[in-house]
């Protein structure tokens, strides 16, 4: 026989030991209606049978009135007489069976229903108040504040004695349950075996049918004899097994949530209270569990459950020890987090344990997952115009030309943050390299921060390759570090905890706290003649190579790079070599909106750009000396690829105009830079804007005569009309698109202005 409920299931009080419950109940609930109307009907019967009994031995006294009167008719007496005798003996039989059946009503069903099922009644009913004290106490535990002690400590106990009750009653309610599971079996069935007994001994007239059954009684009777057997077994064990967890020490904690690594099941589940994200903050408490590299949550085993967070990869999770309630944790995603809040500081510490090692299992899975294996992307296009082609099919699976290109950089073989070797993710708009658990860190701290990709699981455009090479991890280290010696402060090595590494990288990063500081007399708004010198200068930047030059060759020589913020000693300024004219004004004298300002212009300097955002400036800042320009649009009268790129991976608004209404598109298209073009359409640059003039893009690119960013606006127009019309088009538009940024980035010179194509457009 089968039980359907464990004692262990019970005290862990899940939703599926709540739904088994209810399942009992409604059955039981049933099975006492049936029964109750099966005693009435067979009570009708035993009736109705003894009223004809009563009769029929009337009829056999006329009969044997009858037989009297004709004492010389012997076959007539004899007739009677044994027919009489006959009739007899089979009511006879017939009140035997009758007193056998009222017995068997008795003692088995009767029994079952005002003795078996009224105690399950009222065991129910100390179940159901014992979990509603459990629920209770549950409630004011987890409310009452960290900083009230005797109240927690009152909670606490009150908490512990409802615990043990309800474990108590919980057992013996689970006891009950399967005790009337398995008794209502073997009751019901013997009766009807009894009753079909009697009626086969009293119908002698139904021999040939009771002949029929004759097998299927034995056996059936055998069944019966063997399932009694293994039910009094079974009743044996579970009554030894309730005695021995009853006497365990039920006033301990709850059950710590079970964790799990069988494939299909849920890897964590458990009790946890939820703060929900209303006005009003309330709390919950749902059954949580971690899935399918999925957190979780439901309210009954019946209910669909809810995901919090659809993807542990991009998350990260930490202990909150200073919120006003206790045992709180947090789960953090690049678009929202969760407050989260467990029973006990060993839960916590489990919950967060979960959830940690299943970010590294999921990124484990990842990695054998694409192994060896063609990693293949769905291009997508965006409704406002076209993405950049980062779900292109990289052929030969891993794109080991951008890792080791990357990885062949100053500094970019170790983590930019605690120096791992052979990092495989990366910062796009920081330009950096990192190991996995550095770059967890970095996606908890937000994509206006830092944005990760991976090396060997993302796809690549050009122009990102490109831009990560103009800057790398020692470059950016001269900005985010650069006064770490002058501190005497202590960089994370790879074996360093989780904690020490997240404290240097929000330092670093968020807090800026290792940069060089800008001379509070040096912030103005717009450059000056005049120079200012710091008293003490940062460290030189190393020279990097010019911008058309490859970084990652073999013997390229010194690189160039603009300083971030200071003056080399002597006068020089940083990253101007010897013989070059230095800068008519210092660009330390800048406001850091207006040095990024400057720095975009051609030619410009990436390094200092970074430089400017890593000292708060504004990436969208507005020049309102030159017609509200911003440093996008500077970066886009220089054609540079590699600058615009930097600046939209920084926050830039690809759609911000200047005072005379032109965006971005508008000045690349008036200036004929198709690259640039085809790099703002794939950002969701507005091509239906109009400028003072009432010009957009377009209607400007045509009276230009440029025929390669007409067939780019027209094509994202058709593209854009199919998506708006609910059709799903082809990849032609990616490609399109893809090659002109592989040109743009690769052979820009091939992208000039030609006019000789421009009538056959139009056709278009």
């Amino acid at each position: 026989m089968t039980v359907k409920l464990d004692f262990e299931e019970c005290l862990k009080d899940s939703p599926r030991f709540r739904a088994a419950v209810e399942t009992v109940e409604t059955d039981v609930s049933v099975l006492e209606t049936q029964l109750e109307k099966l005693l009435k009907l067979c009570t009708t019967m035993l009736d109705s049978g003894h009223q004809y009994c009563t009769h029929s031995k009337s009829f056999l006294s006329g009969i044997q009135e009858l037989s009297q009167n004709s004492p010389g008719d012997t076959m007539m007496s004899e007739c009677l007489e044994k027919f009489s005798s006959s009739l007899n003996k089979m009511i006879e039989k017939h009140e035997e069976f009758l007193d056998v059946t009222q017995q068997t009503l008795k003692y088995q069903l009767q029994s079952l229903v005002k003795e078996d099922i009224k105690h399950f009644k009222e065991v129910r009913k100390e179940f159901e108040r014992g979990s509603e004290n459990l629920a209770s106490a549950l409630q004011h535990n987890a409310e009452v504040p960290r900083r009230r002690q005797h109240e927690a400590e009152e909670a606490a106990a009150a908490l512990t004695s409802a615990r043990t009750a309800f474990c108590a009653r919980a057992l013996d309610y689970v006891l009950r349950i399967n005790v009337i599971q398995s008794k209502k079996k073997f009751e019901i069935l013997k009766f009807m075996l009894t009753l079909m007994e009697a009626q086969s001994l009293f119908l002698e007239q139904g021999a040939q049918v009771t002949k029929q059954l004759e097998k299927y009684r034995k056996d059936l009777a055998a069944q019966l004899h063997q399932l009694v057997l293994e039910s009094a077994r079974e009743k044996r064990e579970m009554e030894q097994r309730h005695t021995m967890i009853k006497q365990k020490d039920l006033s301990q904690e709850d059950v710590l949530p079970e964790a799990r690594a069988e494939p299909g099941r849920a890897v964590m589940e458990g009790y946890l209270f939820k703060r929900a994200s209303n006005a009003f903050k309330t709390w919950s408490r749902r059954w949580f569990s971690i899935q399918s590299n999925q957190l979780v949550y439901q309210k009954k085993a019946k209910v669909a459950v809810t995901v919090v967070m659809e993807d542990l990869r991009l998350c990260t999770v930490k202990p909150c020890p200073d919120h006003e309630r206790r045992f709180c944790f947090e789960v953090v995603s690049p678009t929202k987090s969760c407050l989260l809040q467990a029973d006990s500081e060993k839960h916590q510490n489990a919950w967060v344990t979960a959830v940690q090692n299943s970010i590294a299992s999921a990124y484990s899975e990842d990695r054998l997952e694409f192994q060896g294996q063609p990693l293949e992307r769905t291009a997508s296009l965006s409704v406002a115009g076209l993405r950049s082609p980062t779900s292109r099919k990289l052929r030969g699976g891993v794109d080991k030309h951008v890792v080791d290109k990357l990885q062949r950089l100053e500094g970019n073989a170790q983590c930019c943050d605690c120096r791992e070797a052979a990092p495989e993710w990366a910062s796009i708009n920081l330009g950096v390299t990192l190991c996995i658990e550095c770059s967890g860190i970095h996606r908890s701290l937000g994509v206006h921060f830092s944005k990760v990709r991976s090396l060997t699981l993302d796809s690549w455009e050009p122009e990102l390759v490109k831009l990560m090479c103009e800057l790398g991890n020692h470059v950016i280290n001269q900005i985010y570090e650069a006064r770490v010696e002058e501190m005497n402060m202590k960089r994370p090595h790879p074996s360093s905890s989780r904690l020490e590494k997240e404290a240097w990288i929000r330092a670093k990063y968020v807090e800026k706290k290792f940069i060089t500081k800008f001379p509070k007399a040096g912030l103005r708004p717009m450059p000056g003649s005049e120079v200012r010198t710091p008293e003490k200068p940062p460290k030189p930047f190393l020279k990097p190579k010019p911008p058309h030059q490859a970084r990652g060759n073999a013997g390229s020589g010194p690189r160039r790079v603009s300083p971030p913020s200071g003056v080399a000693p002597g006068g020089q300024r940083e990253g101007v070599s010897p013989g070059a004219t230095p800068p008519p004004e210092s660009l330390q004298s800048l406001h850091p909106g207006a040095l990024l300002y400057r720095a975009a212009a051609a030619p410009p300097s990436l390094p200092t750009m970074a430089d400017a955002l890593a000292h708060g400036a504004d990436v969208n800042w507005v020049n309102m000396a030159q017609e509200s320009r911003t440093p996008l649009l500077q970066a886009v009268a220089a054609n540079s690829l590699l600058a615009c790129e930097f600046l939209l991976q920084n926050g830039a608004s690809v759609n911000q105009p200047d005072s005379r209404g032109r965006g971005p598109l508008h000045h690349a298209t008036t200036l004929g830079h198709t690259g640039l073009a085809c790099l703002f359409l794939k950002r969701g640059a507005n091509m239906n804007a109009v400028d003072r003039d009432g010009k957009d893009p377009l209607s400007i690119a045509i009276d230009l005569a440029n025929a390669d960013i007409v067939t780019l606006l027209r094509l994202a127009k058709m593209r854009e009309s199919e998506l708006a019309q609910g059709q799903s088009g082809d990849e032609t538009y990616l490609d399109i698109f893809h090659d002109f940024s592989l040109m743009a980035s690769n052979d820009p010179d091939k992208l000039t202005r030609r006019s000789g194509d421009l009538m056959k457009l139009t056709t278009l």
